[in-house]
């Protein structure tokens, strides 16, 4: 269970305040989208006034039919006036480079932080800090804290809970997925009971050059390590080639799927998007033996056990080298 003293102290902090900051993190996912969505219903019912950042990524299509999309502003951190907020609730965000990558993000002091996350590389960087690394998701903490605090939940904030819920746990697959978070589901589904039609969108919307992009990573799929780590890779001159659409580019399906091979514990997609920049996405068959987070999170990453990324500078044979060794020096026992 999520911390009651300081989910209290949070919503005393709500109740205080009227102009409240939400924001996605880049490249948002169906947690970021639906955790800061469901904030959104509940804390306008209050009366608060909300302002919804979609941060630094183009808005994901699969995610457009969910309640309350329509005011999620097309602005990142920088283009704001911090001054217009006395607080800034900062979900599904494990650090400041979360918030936005176009820059150094600072925070002004008098501006009250809270923050509400599950990621276990979590700097807690906010005033009031609800970090629950046992959680599979932000919307699964959000709920506890909607629950702790009798806050209704209506159709609207059940829909956006109930996606992030379902993305964030893979499909209720991952290993932190627990009776918890099957009551929550069956709740929120039963408060709601068309939500399928959002989970519809969210995996049957995909454009032709996803699959052009996923071919081309599963042929350049090399294993090291005995076989145990597989890589997919893209280089930014091969996407510049196919002239493929930015929305597609995407790696933790890909991750996902390596790991999903008997043998390979280690799944990693690695992207070049801009010239010299990878994006990394990592995943584990077995997160008792390989803590993901410690590999991200020494590249200047973070996320979870079990899936975890990271964005580093260099070419794509640099940065290959670069986390190979890495993953060596923190698992010397690997390719035994």
């Amino acid at each position: 269970m999520i911390n009651k003293i300081i989910s209290k102290k949070i919503w005393g902090e709500i109740k205080k305040s009227q102009n409240i900051l939400l924001t996605l993190h880049p490249s948002p996912d169906g947690d970021s989208i639906g955790s800061n969505l469901a904030l959104y219903h509940a804390l306008t019912k209050m009366g608060k006034k909300i302002t919804i950042l979609g941060g630094d990524s183009e808005f994901p299509k699969n995610f457009a039919t969910l309640p309350g999309v329509n005011k999620i502003l097309p602005k990142n951190f920088f283009q704001i006036n911090q001054d217009d907020f006395d607080l800034f609730i900062i979900v599904d965000i494990a650090g400041p480079k979360q918030i936005s990558r176009q820059g150094e993000v600072l925070i002004n002091k008098n501006l009250k932080t809270i923050i509400i996350d599950h990621h276990a590389s979590n700097t807690k960087f906010a005033d009031i800090n609800l970090v629950d690394k046992k959680a599979p998701a932000a919307c699964q903490i959000i709920y506890e804290i909607f629950q702790e605090n009798k806050i209704k939940i209506t159709k609207n904030i059940a829909d956006c809970l109930l996606v992030g819920l379902y993305t964030d746990t893979g499909g209720f697959k991952y290993s932190n997925t627990t009776y918890k978070t099957f009551s929550a589901a069956a709740t929120l589904s039963k408060t709601d009971s068309n939500f399928s039609k959002y989970i519809f969108e969210v995996e049957n919307n995909e454009h032709p050059d996803r699959l052009k992009f996923l071919s081309l990573m599963y042929e350049s799929i090399k294993t090291y390590f005995s076989g145990k780590v597989a890589i997919a890779s893209i280089d930014y001159n091969t996407l510049q080639k196919y002239n493929l659409d930015k929305n597609v580019i995407n790696g933790s399906e890909i991750s996902n799927n390596l790991k999903s091979v008997t043998g390979w514990e280690i799944g990693i997609c690695m992207i070049e998007p801009q010239p010299n920049c990878i994006k990394i996405s990592f995943r584990t068959r077995d997160s008792k033996k390989y803590d993901l987070s410690k590999i991200s999170v020494a590249l200047g990453g973070g996320g979870h056990v079990a899936a975890a990324g990271a964005s580093i500078n260099g070419s794509l044979t640099e940065v290959t080298d670069i986390v190979l060794k890495k993953i060596k020096s923190l698992y010397p026992n690997l390719e035994k």
